[in-house]
């Protein structure tokens, strides 16, 4: 269970809503990878696979080393004139671009 990482009403509605349309068994995957302008960058990706460093709370699944760097934020879901993203408040970050991507801890 993900319980260190809270999801607002609309980014559950975006993942579910997305989810619906894959196959049976798909999973949402949120992960934190090396690279972006300022050191680190999020990753949202569709995944049908469990792996056993992984946690999993309902259709979403995190790594355990991201998780390291996500507790206590805030997934969210917005529109925009500009488009829609999902955007991720968390509190160990530093420093981050423009883009709300890319982010230093």
């Amino acid at each position: 269970m993900i319980k260190e990482i809270n999801f607002s009403k609309k980014a559950v509605e975006r993942i579910n809503q997305l989810i619906s349309k894959k196959p049976s068994g798909t999973f949402f995957r949120i992960a934190i990878n090396g690279g972006g302008c300022s050191g680190f960058k999020y990753d949202f990706s569709f995944d049908n696979k469990i792996d056993e460093n992984d946690l999993r709370h309902k259709n979403i699944v995190v790594d355990k080393s991201s998780l390291k760097m996500l507790r206590g934020s805030l997934v969210d879901f917005s529109e925009g004139l500009i488009g829609s993203s999902f955007k991720i408040s968390n509190p160990k970050t530093k420093s981050s671009c423009g883009c709300g991507i890319s982010f230093s801890i």
